[in-house]
């Protein structure tokens, strides 16, 4: 999939409580994926973290589910234009896997990556504090295939291509390393309050 600067999606609405150059999407959830939907089923999946930590660690489904449950309620931003209001999604929070893992103190960014070899990169900053999750339930429900079920990153206050689909595990650096799309041209943190879109936005 490319999406070139002249996808604007539906005409934009200004709205107070949207990030700038976004509209409401209602009931929509669009689907936009780099690469097809895998057949991932949650008894095959897992989820890994190494790189700069003190215990490198790999979770199973269920080992992922022992730990303390957490929730997101909110709303969530895609780079193409739309924002979605009043998503639910349940999981557990990336804190509870780094809390195990440790990360050393020299650590400063992450590359999240899929079952399907997707990658995106993030600063630790904003996977940590109560602002990241792995989430395999949306609204009650589990987390359909083309929404990244089994389970996907959640990073809301991010652009949701940073929230890698059908998560595979993080790696822990001590610098910064372009995922996919940054690659392609994209920003590298992908703040949609700032408009961080493209890269030299």
């Amino acid at each position: 999939m490319h999406i070139t600067r002249g996808f604007t999606g539906r005409p934009r609405v200004a709205d107070p409580g949207l990030p700038p150059g976004q509209y409401d999407a209602g009931d929509d959830w669009p689907v936009l994926s780099a690469e097809v939907t895998p057949e991932l089923a949650a008894a095959d999946w897992t989820f890994r973290v190494d790189g700069l930590v003190a215990e490198p660690r790999t979770w199973d489904w269920e080992a992922a589910h022992r730990l303390p449950p957490s929730a997101y309620e909110g709303a969530i931003h895609c780079v193409t234009s739309w924002s979605k209001f009043g998503v639910r999604f349940a999981g557990v929070s990336l804190d509870a896997f780094l809390d195990l893992v440790r990360p050393h103190e020299s650590a400063t960014h992450a590359v999240a990556y899929s079952h399907t070899g997707y990658t995106a990169n993030l600063p630790l900053a904003d996977l940590t504090g109560g602002r990241a999750w792995i989430a395999w339930e949306y609204d009650g429900q589990p987390l359909a295939p083309e929404h990244g079920g089994p389970a996907r990153l959640l990073v809301p206050h991010l652009y949701f291509w940073k929230s890698t689909k059908w998560i595979g595990g993080l790696r822990i650096l001590d610098h910064d390393e372009p995922g996919f799309w940054e690659r392609n041209g994209y920003h590298e943190r992908g703040n949609p309050w700032e408009e961080q879109r493209y890269s030299g936005d």
